[in-house]
């Protein structure tokens, strides 16, 4: 017998079409248990407690709980790795930082890409910073400082949180665009450089805002500017980095990606989520607490902003000749 050709197209299409059904029908059902949200950092720290703010806004919305996963360690990358292993149904998720940016260029040896293995979800907000200088450092302004760093090659040490960390890349960013020699004095955070700052063993920090703030308000640090394009509102005296040097612009971020091949249709559902929260008052203000400035957008826009940090830090980490400690 034979089948005529317009059915034999028909059978060819149906069965092309029932690999995809289980992934259509898991999706239309999620979420259905609860969803782990892997975090780089220990708990107790500023990005695991505003995770955790995301994370119950999202259990809200999903009707499921977000389990906090925190995998410290390896500059983020156990968890990176964790969350890329991870089957692509929703029900693991990444909360992704500025150091996934940077480890892009920093280490030559990762078993994963970034870009590559993930799927963007949503973009969280930015971490701004503002550079501060001990009063022992006679300079009022930007153009000052780099007249008086030029004038002082090498003497003048420049502290941060750790190598490769944001706080230390913006800063060399900062010497590269202005032509300094800055030494940069690595701490294991930025509580644990504050004492040094404070007594003028280092003399300058781009230093996250929120913590900074007290001091620069006690007069016991003076701000030079902020990092992000524009002033801040609660700043709205210090200058942006670029009305001294154009297109500067060095902050921390956060957002959510998931493991790569997760549905469109579950990416959409949590980035629709995920911006509900952003725009709520109540979660905005305990995000600016904590130093995040909400940006809400879509996957494509976070994938977007990230393509463009991973470009802008491996420019800066090959100058620099940063290396992974």
């Amino acid at each position: 017998m034979t089948i005529p050709r317009r059915q034999v197209l028909r059978l060819m299409t149906g069965a092309a079409a029932l690999p995809a059904l289980p992934r259509v029908a898991s999706a239309q059902a999620y979420p259905s248990k609860p969803v782990r949200l892997v975090v780089q950092v220990g708990a107790g720290s500023a990005p695991d407690i505003i995770a955790r703010v995301v994370g119950q806004w999202l259990s809200d919305r999903i009707g499921q709980p977000v389990v906090i996963d925190n995998r410290p360690g390896a500059s983020g990358n156990i968890a990176t790795e964790a969350v890329v292993r991870s089957p692509p149904d929703g029900y693991t998720l990444l909360f992704c930082m500025s150091a996934n940016g940077i480890n892009a260029s920093l280490f030559d040896n990762l078993r994963f890409s970034f870009v590559r293995d993930t799927t963007p979800v949503a973009l969280i907000g930015r971490i701004p910073l503002v550079m501060e200088v001990h009063p022992s450092i006679p300079a009022k302004n930007v153009p000052e400082f780099i007249a008086h760093a030029k004038a002082n090659p090498g003497k003048i040490n420049m502290a941060s949180s750790g190598n490769a960390t944001p706080l230390h890349v913006a800063g060399e960013l900062f010497k590269q665009m202005a032509g300094v020699d800055l030494v940069h004095v690595a701490y294991r955070g930025e509580p644990v450089a504050r004492p040094d700052l404070l007594s003028g063993q280092v003399q300058t920090m781009f230093g996250v805002v929120p913590s900074s703030l007290p001091y620069i308000k006690s007069g016991q640090m003076r701000a030079l500017a902020v990092t992000t394009e524009q002033r801040l509102e609660v700043m709205p005296d210090v200058p942006a980095m670029a009305e001294h040097l154009p297109g500067y612009e060095a902050s921390g971020w956060y957002g959510l990606a998931a493991p790569k091949d997760t549905p469109h249709e579950i990416v959409e559902r949590l980035n629709r989520e995920i911006n509900a929260g952003l725009t709520d008052a109540k979660v905005k203000a305990r995000l600016a607490e904590l130093g995040c400035l909400v940006y809400p957008g879509t996957p494509g826009a976070m994938q977007a902003f990230v393509a463009g940090e991973i470009d802008k830090w491996a420019k800066v980490i090959r100058t620099a000749g940063i290396k992974p400690e």
